[in-house]
């Protein structure tokens, strides 16, 4: 194929005066080129260095193609894409070149140290992006999107990127992403599946009926490596309570392990992070639909047409990466909303709005959530065969057409959309909609994910604040209403830890519910007035319960045992000292998926952390608490015991005054300033902190860089981020 002439029209050409680049470089697209021919077999295609020279002269398009390490599953076939759109860069005139990031895996992260450096290597991912494309001066990008926080990182800097360039005069960036395919969850084998059933029915005989529970609805879940945490929390239970060996644990872990992945790797299969970043990214506009919701690696087709597209308008400001951003970004706010997307995202879309130089915050999110009601219009389940993988194998079928199939619904449902948002393929979205084969949720007949009719009206992510604290986020769309029932407009008794450490060993305590009993034995009126507050509530008030009269003639440890066998008793488990800047901000995944694999404590138990959440944790996980404890959030302060009054569906958390509700029943706010009361409890959790902190390498540390709320960028960016975004649906 002749190629068609293609220029970047500016008369800025670092290339034309810089003879030592066009000395070293030849020979890299050379190169990447030859590969082409070794690895792909394609014979189509002739190069020589000459001509590599002449495109650099002339101002040919330069195109870095983003890949990530190979340790990550998402990039086990990056070699193969790569390739591939090196060859269509080619073919159309442009000039391809590749360069690879680091990208972590959360879920190999998971409760180690390297959970410490996760969220950093975000912010250290766009630096590198950026490094890479102005000291090898490439125009544009071909993202191979991975998993996590990388593609929200490569967004924000390509971002920050273009808005710099522009401002010095030079042509505007463009990208296109394609998105790593979806990886095929696993399967229990059959035998060991037996066994675990054995270990359930021994469960029984024995009455610890909670255990059989746990495991068997552990077991309906679809393989995945959020998974295997869950049946970590069951086996360990089950273990110390002599149920299993630990031979036979280990046993167990390593057949759930080696059965989990599929070997061509790719996006893990549930809605986490991941996929939560997948469809944002895509909600952005940056992905072309032939690439944007894949059930196996790209075809030469579908790379050609993201290429094409790309190249077609990389002259043009309108379709540059930050213009795409800052049009598209109700459309992400309602999509992540609308399909229950990870928690994180409330930290990584911020970021890219404000490395693309808008004044944002997760309060921006959720005046535009909230500006119009966002209906549930995404029926996901890991136990009832509901993926994203089988997401993926409907858009193949030709019966959804992924992101384009949300917004259309969305639309359908009254929901305001910016279709006049540029996007990748040249076009905007109402161009794109104008076509309707596909389109409509209701062509899947057979177990459908995204909806035409709501499940319920509401969605997302709620942003809450309280007396003790500026703000923190709670995934609505990761409780059912009914466990919104079961927790609102509750008291909470404090069971306090300084880290995740401390709570994950707690967890997996069989004991754990005595810790807190001996705290607050003592103060029979306080339990009694929480019992007499908690049964009160409407949402709950059909539920047989124990009388405060016949609890008031108990022992204060049995009113304890009654309150938490009836679920009068609730529980805000509070871990502290996670920040960004104290420990850089881990996720709370394993401790929350040891409340839910453990029906005891699971409807008794809100978790609350200045840490974050994993994109997959569900139920009751509020994170991201600012003031974060490092930097004298009052969240450092509490203790156990202490009583908190939980109003989700009123976005508020307050501290309340025991005595008030002990003496009177009376819901009153804590009357006196924590950071003076108990300024030395402060200190000592402050330098424990600190102590702690000092394991993650100082290089890596998430220091000078904005809260949660704000997106966790360096302060240095936030600075520059003046402008407001300019749609208003």
């Amino acid at each position: 194929m002749t190629h068609i002439p293609l220029v970047i029209e500016s008369e800025i050409n670092p290339y034309r005066e810089n003879v030592q680049a066009k000395a070293n470089e030849p020979i890299t697209v050379a190169g990447l080129l030859g590969r082409v021919h070794q690895v792909l077999g394609y014979t189509n295609m002739t190069y020589t260095l000459d001509e590599i020279y002449d495109r650099l002269e002339s101002n040919a398009p330069r195109v870095a193609i983003i890949g990530g390490s190979w340790d990550h599953p998402a990039h086990i076939v990056d070699l193969e894409t790569t390739l591939r759109a090196a060859y269509r860069i080619w073919q159309r005139g442009g000039v391809p070149f590749y360069f690879g990031v680091p990208v972590m895996c959360d879920g190999t992260a998971q409760s180690t140290m390297g959970m410490g450096y996760s969220l950093q290597s975000r912010n250290a991912v766009a630096e590198m992006v950026i490094s890479q494309m102005e000291g090898q001066c490439y125009h544009g990008a071909f993202v191979i999107q991975g998993c996590d926080k990388t593609p929200l990182a490569i967004v924000s800097a390509l971002a920050l990127l273009d808005r710099v360039r522009q401002a010095r005069g030079e042509p505007p960036v463009f990208a296109t992403f394609a998105p790593a395919h979806v990886l095929r969850g696993g399967t229990i084998p059959d035998d060991l599946r037996a066994e675990l059933e054995e270990v359930a029915i021994k469960a029984e005989a024995k009455g610890y009926d909670d255990i059989a529970h746990d495991l068997r609805d552990t077991m309906t879940y679809i393989l995945q490596c959020t998974s295997n945490t869950a049946f970590q929390g069951v086996l360990t239970r089950a273990r110390e309570l002599g149920l299993i060996t630990t031979t036979q644990h280990k046993d167990f872990e390593k057949r759930l392990a080696v059965n989990t992945c599929h070997a061509k790797g790719g996006v893990c299969a549930f809605n986490g992070t991941g996929n939560s970043s997948r469809l944002a990214v895509s909600a952005f506009g940056l992905v072309h639909p032939a690439v944007e919701l894949l059930a196996e690696p790209p075809t030469q087709e579908q790379i050609n047409a993201a290429v094409d597209a790309m190249l077609g308008f990389c002259n043009d400001a309108t379709f540059s990466v930050r213009n795409i951003v800052a049009q598209n970004i109700e459309n992400v706010v309602r999509v992540h909303s609308t399909t229950g997307g990870s928690t994180n995202l409330m930290m990584h879309i911020v970021a890219a709005m404000i490395y693309a130089g808008y004044d944002f915050s997760v309060w921006d999110m959720a005046r535009i959530r909230d500006a119009v009601p966002v209906p549930d219009l995404f029926d996901y389940s890991l136990t009832q065969g509901r993926d994203i993988f089988v997401l993926a194998q409907q858009r193949r079928a030709g019966q959804i057409r992924g992101v384009e199939t949300i917004i259309y619904e969305l639309v359908r449902n009254s929901v305001p959309m910016h279709l006049d948002a540029p996007t990748v393929t040249g076009t905007t979205w109402r161009d794109r909609l104008s076509d309707p084969r596909g389109l409509g949720a209701d062509n899947v007949r057979d177990n459908p994910i995204i909806l035409h009719r709501p499940k319920r009206p509401i969605s997302g992510i709620d942003v809450l604040s309280g007396n003790f604290f500026e703000s923190a986020v709670v995934k609505i769309s990761g409780m059912p209403d009914e466990q919104i029932d079961e927790f609102d407009e509750t008291v909470a008794l404090v069971l306090y830890y300084e880290n995740e450490d401390e709570a994950n060993q707690a967890l997996l305590d069989v004991h754990l519910l005595d810790r807190l009993k001996e705290v607050v034995v003592k103060n029979r009126d306080l339990l009694l007035s929480i019992h007499r507050h908690n049964i009160a509530r409407t949402a709950v008030r059909d539920r047989a319960y124990t009388s405060v009269e016949e609890l008031a003639a108990m022992e204060t440890g049995d009113i304890f045992d009654v309150m938490a066998s009836e679920g009068t008793l609730k529980i805000a488990m509070v871990i502290s000292g996670q920040g960004p800047a104290a420990y850089g901000m881990p996720e709370m995944f394993t401790p929350m998926q040891h409340i839910n694999a453990n029906r005891a404590i699971k409807k008794l138990t809100t978790l609350i952390s200045d840490g974050r959440f994993s994109g997959v944790s569900y139920g009751a996980a509020i994170g991201h608490v600012t003031p974060e404890a490092f930097n004298g959030g009052h969240i450092l302060y509490l203790r156990t015991g202490d009583v908190l009054h939980l109003r989700l569906r009123a976005r508020r958390i307050d501290l309340l005054d025991p005595d008030a509700l002990a003496r009177s029943g009376e819901i009153r706010g804590y009357p006196d300033d924590l950071s003076v009361e108990r300024a030395a409890l402060g200190e000592t959790r402050l330098a424990r902190i600190q102590a702690r902190q000092r394991r993650i390498a100082p290089t890596n540390r998430l220091t000078a860089c904005t809260d949660a709320a704000h997106g966790v960028v360096p302060l240095i960016v936030a600075e520059g981020a003046r402008e407001r975004y300019p749609h208003a649906a």
